[in-house]
């Protein structure tokens, strides 16, 4: 019986596995660009052409984006789930934004659920930060809420999927981020405009659900999530409600009357 010879593993193809470990957890971004070649190779112990070699092979993957003279960078597509046109017809679309708030509710439990599991002590301090500059935002009082509150809060679920420790749920609330901010700040001007008491039932849902997850409390904190959604859904079914009956409204006014 015959054996085929064994073939040594080249030390580039160990820094394409540590470089895509990288991306796939997310600790490089989208559009991130790689440290200088030279601290780079130190980091992680290699040579030089090595580490080269390495870079080539994920350029040729579409991983990574070799710019002249302007180093090397995460490619900008891994950001993005959906096209940009794609996006911007879903963030005009008020059937597909109920939509998004359906995805939500499934998606961001769970991310809920295992952050309240797995997450670090570092995870904790991104989560508190997140967390303390929704809060600031909130304590704005912006009229109607605003570009800077639908950031925050898009910037909070997203520190708890990071504290999930799944990179499939990690890379799809990223790939949809742009999607959920735009949902939130379309959202939210006429959920305060509906009901009073809203901007204070966000700020404690939410304060509930981050403490739920720092305590390790996972089906807690998926039923918090829940809850979160379950308000949001309702509150905007009123505000819809009411836009038709205005509009119902009108429109009677508008027909001719008999004499």
């Amino acid at each position: 019986m015959g054996y085929g010879p064994v073939r040594q593993r080249r030390l580039s193809d160990d820094i394409v596995e540590r470089l895509e470990a990288l991306i796939l957890e997310g600790s490089l971004k989208a559009g991130e660009r790689l440290p200088a070649e030279r601290a780079l190779a130190e980091q992680f112990s290699v040579s030089r052409p090595s580490l080269r070699e390495a870079i080539q092979k994920l350029v040729a993957r579409g991983l990574l984006v070799s710019r002249q003279g302007g180093g090397t960078y995460v490619a900008d597509s891994l950001g993005t789930t959906f096209s940009d046109p794609l996006l911007e017809l879903l963030g005009r679309s008020s059937e597909a934004q109920r939509d998004l708030l359906e995805f939500r509710h499934t998606l961001e439990g769970a991310c809920a659920y295992y952050a309240a599991q797995r997450a670090t002590p570092v995870d904790h301090q991104r989560l508190r930060e997140a967390f303390e500059n929704l809060q600031r935002c909130y304590a704005a009082l912006v009229p109607g809420g605003g570009a800077e509150e639908g950031l925050a809060d898009a910037r909070f679920h997203l520190a708890i999927a990071e504290a999930s420790h799944n990179a499939v749920l990690l890379h799809t609330i990223k790939g949809l981020f742009d999607l959920l901010k735009r949902n939130v700040v379309t959202n939210i001007g006429g959920m305060y405009a509906q009901r009073g008491e809203t901007r204070d039932m966000l700020m404690r849902q939410h304060q509930e659900l981050f403490e739920a997850i720092v305590a390790g409390h996972a089906e807690e904190a998926r039923a918090i999530s829940s809850r979160h959604i379950h308000y949001v859904q309702e509150v905007l079914a009123e505000v819809q409600q009411e836009a038709h009956r205005e509009a119902r409204a009108r429109r009677r006014q508008g027909l001719p009357r008999e004499e």
